[in-house]
């Protein structure tokens, strides 16, 4: 199999269109035939993929947060909180130290992942397959 066909259909260093984590070869592209290259994304799970069909499927290339990205967000911002409350509400971003900042991004973005994550999991949509 050449290289360059591998790259079609192997997301190396691809993450989730939904949870953002790496993913693991479940995915999608445009099937209409045209001369630009086909959009696609790749997925961590079914449950993602699934996830992100439903969604597309009521979007219809939308580009807005959905409810479950806004709960999400919300859902992360306890997280944060925490953190902030150890490094202290009257530190200034540019005074925090590289850990400091590392770890308020680590938080943040791994909350948003496992709650979008978590959302997609108790989403029941049955896989045709």
């Amino acid at each position: 199999m050449s290289a360059q066909r591998q790259c079609l259909w192997h997301p190396r260093g691809v993450l989730c269109a939904v949870c953002r984590r790496p993913s693991r070869g479940f995915g999608w592209f445009d099937p209409v035939h045209s001369k630009r290259p086909r959009p696609s994304v790749w997925f961590c799970s079914m449950s993602c993929q699934g996830f992100w069909s439903r969604l597309a499927k009521e979007r219809l290339g939308m580009v807005d947060l959905s409810e479950q990205e806004y709960a999400a967000i919300r859902s992360s911002m306890k997280l944060v909180a925490e953190i902030m409350e150890e490094i202290g509400w009257e530190s200034r971003l540019i005074d925090l130290t590289e850990p400091q900042v590392l770890t308020l991004i680590e938080v943040a973005v791994g909350g948003f992942q496992d709650a979008m994550l978590a959302t997609a999991k108790a989403d029941d949509t049955e896989i045709p397959f």
